[in-house]
């Protein structure tokens, strides 16, 4: 049956959808254990996690998959950096465990294109999409997952060379992928009365 023109196919509302989105939680990667999906299922997740908006089609995003023995070679050279560095023991920390803990690992890499029709905010704010996609699209297929960052996503100098980034590249965000181990207790969320303005004329 033909829809008229700016009518609202109701018909469509998909409830499951609606309420993994109002649900879903990220799960923290110390909850987080082998297995993780295989290359064919992550595929399918990238698939989705693609599939954005993106004005003039740039695509200014890609994805480094970071399996098992890459991620126990980053934690090595994380430690190292760390120590040549002198980083605060507690800050070093943090950073190698990313990797040593992870199972599965998708870097989102930022990939700035050079055009003067879009804007350069326009092109972060679909990296942006396309992680949000990633995490949800990983959830949604039933595995635990997580988005973190840190120093060994923005300190260029380790970041650069452990994930082969070109001039301009950057890492928006490392999200681990793996089987939940524990629920992750629910945590509080905004108070949308202080952040909706309705504009009703």
């Amino acid at each position: 049956m033909e829809i008229p023109p700016g009518t609202v196919n109701r018909a469509l509302r998909d409830a499951t959808t609606l309420t993994f989105l109002s649900t879903r939680r990220s799960r923290p990667p110390k909850l987080l254990a082998a297995p993780a999906p295989d290359r064919a299922a992550l595929r399918e997740i990238l698939t989705i996690a693609a599939r954005v908006p993106d004005h003039g089609k740039l695509e200014p995003w890609r994805f480094v998959v970071l399996e098992k023995p890459a991620l126990e070679r980053l934690a090595d050279e994380a430690a190292v950096f760390a120590a040549t560095h002198l980083l605060p023991e507690e800050v070093a920390a943090k950073g190698v465990s990313q990797f040593a803990q992870s199972p599965l690992c998708v870097a989102l890499i930022a990939v700035p294109r050079p055009t003067e029709k879009v804007p350069a905010i326009e092109q972060t704010l679909s990296v942006g999409a396309a992680g949000m996609q990633l995490l949800n699209a990983a959830l949604a297929a039933g595995w635990g997952a997580a988005w973190l960052t840190g120093w060994v996503a923005h300190d260029l100098r380790f970041a650069a060379p452990a994930l082969g980034l070109a001039p301009g590249e950057w890492v928006a965000g490392l999200i681990h992928i793996g089987t939940e181990t524990a629920p992750p207790p629910e945590r509080p969320r905004p108070d949308l009365d202080r952040l909706i303005t309705w504009v009703s004329a």
